[in-house]
């Protein structure tokens, strides 16, 4: 894809490592990313992935695409369908370098094996909360466990039978022996294979013992050839362990880890067992719920893969934890949509306006440019007749002086059409307008060159006698950032509202899922994926931005 976002000028200090460790042979630079396959990947791997492809790209290295699948209890297909879906559709492209952790299943195992007879690993009996309480805390060391000095051969031994099925679930780990006094942790003889007789969506019921994931991701990078390790902050502690694992086996080149700062962003949770609680629990529907932060649920929403690379490659990459404010994101959006996007006649709460003095058999068709702001997108015809339907808060029975649409004794434009002057408006028998009266001068025709009076406001219709019924849905965020609330945050019961008896120009009956439109006003729109061959839009994000630039 031409136009890719590179990260040349983002992460420097990731470029410095990089230039450093490769001495002037950059194309030998090897990269991936490597999601679990136990949910849909969300806005903040998105900049993971750019970051990672397109750094490939800009030193001529390669990125893998590997699916860590060390644990089968909490992975899919799913999944793994719905990862390969949303890199393609990011625009990155893997070639044939698309792996699994399972696929090295074997080898993980032999160097298991190899750890063992090299005293540096051994079987242990202790219960996952007796592992727990041996290890200490932050303040305080480890102690050793009573297995730890089992001899060689019956860990071998023990190890063997673990693989070969004979023990249950949670009876025995097998564990680095590495330093129960060690101030981080995750070096306090960390288990790197536990026993989980589960079947893997990959190797069926091959295995029943399965790797740790700080044990096998190493061991992956090493085995692919990876130079440098890209992940997030939250790993750096895990980086000793990354290392005694690469330095215990010839591996060359021995991949470097490096660490960044999650892509965070206000009004958002990212989290994986959030998300998937919501998906649990018919919150919402679905993964790809257009309110979800996934990249499924932004694809149907209406984003487009240009902006969201555009949005991970200005903000950056760094050491320090930030939080980006969401209104960039849909900055980023707007200025992408504003010139692909056709702007045109949709109602979204309509009610009937009537222009009295134009006759009633009489049909016009108006020509209106496609996109003010992109002539090449060029124009089109719409309908123009006596009965209109137009927005019902374009209209106002009391308004105050600087309400400039449409009101008794007010003139308006008609967007592409005439003006209409307000005549007065249709009750029914509770007291609700029906319709709007009005009266239009034949001489005001927009396109016609005529001169005089200015209005101050123009508004959007559709002809009743042409209009088409269509739905809309209006997003907003899941949750609202709260500093009141014990948890930081507080769901927004607001998040999607229906637009049942919408009214659109009949153009948009030749929608298809990948036209974004722009509903004068509205906001930017398109046809929702799950329609199923209805006319349901989503609203992908209103015209209004708070997005204020740095100076």
């Amino acid at each position: 894809m031409e136009n890719q976002n590179t990260f040349e000028n983002t992460g420097s200090f990731i470029h410095n490592y990089i230039k450093e460790d490769l001495k002037g042979e950059l194309n030998k630079l090897r990269t991936r990313f490597p999601p679990e396959p136990n949910g849909y990947l969300h806005i903040g791997h998105a900049k993971s992935i750019s970051f990672n492809f397109g750094l490939a790209k800009l030193y001529g290295g390669k990125c893998n695409l590997r699916f860590d699948d060390t644990n089968p209890v909490k992975e899919d297909v799913e999944y793994v369908n719905s990862i390969k879906e949303d890199v393609k559709w990011l625009g990155f492209d893997w070639e044939d370098r698309l792996f699994f952790a399972s696929d090295y299943f074997d080898k993980f195992f032999e160097c298991a094996v190899e750890l063992i007879k090299k005293d540096l690993a051994f079987v242990c009996d202790l219960t996952a909360d007796e592992v727990r309480e041996y290890r200490g805390t932050l303040n305080t060391p480890g102690k050793e466990s009573p297995y730890r000095s089992r001899s060689i051969e019956e860990n071998l031994d023990l190890f063997n039978r673990m693989k070969s099925g004979e023990f249950p679930d949670g009876a025995r780990t097998l564990r680095a022996k590495i330093d129960m006094s060690s101030p981080n942790i995750n070096m306090r003889d960390p288990v790197i294979y536990r026993i989980a007789h589960a079947h893997h969506h990959n190797t069926g019921d091959k295995w029943c013992i399965y790797p740790m994931y700080d044990y096998a991701h190493p061991l992956e990078d090493a085995i692919e050839g990876i130079t440098h390790s890209i992940c997030t902050l939250e790993f750096e502690d895990h980086r000793p362990f990354y290392d005694w694992v690469v330095s215990r086996f010839d591996f060359d080149p021995r991949p470097r880890q490096i660490e960044f700062a999650k892509f965070l962003l206000t009004n958002t949770i990212l989290g994986k067992r959030f998300l998937k609680s919501l998906v649990d629990s018919g919150e919402v529907d679905g993964w790809d719920d257009p309110r979800m932060m996934t990249i499924a649920g932004l694809r149907r929403r209406g984003y487009t893969p240009e902006s969201i690379r555009t949005c991970c490659e200005q903000t950056g990459l760094s050491k320090a934890h930030s939080v980006t404010d969401i209104a960039f994101l849909e900055h980023c959006l707007r200025e992408d949509l504003k010139a692909k996007s056709k702007v045109v006649m949709a109602v979204l709460d309509p009610i009937k306006l009537v222009i009295t003095n134009y006759p009633e058999d009489k049909e016009e068709l108006l020509e209106v440019e496609n996109n003010p702001e992109n002539p090449e997108m060029g124009k089109r015809m719409i309908s123009f007749s006596r009965e209109l339907y137009i927005e019902r808060d374009d209209f106002m029975e009391d308004a105050p002086a600087k309400f400039f649409r449409l009101a008794p004794g007010k003139e308006v434009r008609l967007k592409g059409a005439y003006f209409v002057l307000c005549t007065g408006v249709v009750k029914d028998e509770n007291g609700n307008i029906t319709e709007v009266h009005c009266t239009y001068d034949p001489e005001t025709k927009s396109g016609s060159g005529f001169e005089g009076r200015k209005v101050k406001g123009t508004i959007h219709f559709v002809s009743a006698k042409h209009a088409v019924a269509a739905k809309a849905n209006l997003y907003d965020y899941l949750t609202i950032d709260d500093p009141e609330s014990p948890d930081g945050y507080r769901k927004n019961k607001n998040s999607l509202i229906e637009m049942n008896n919408c009214v659109v120009e009949p153009s948009l009956t030749e929608a298809t899922i990948t036209d974004r439109f722009q509903f004068i006003r509205n906001g930017y729109f398109c046809l929702d994926s799950k329609a199923n061959g209805e006319l349901i839009f989503n609203r992908i994000v209103g015209l209004k931005s708070s997005y204020k630039p740095d100076k």
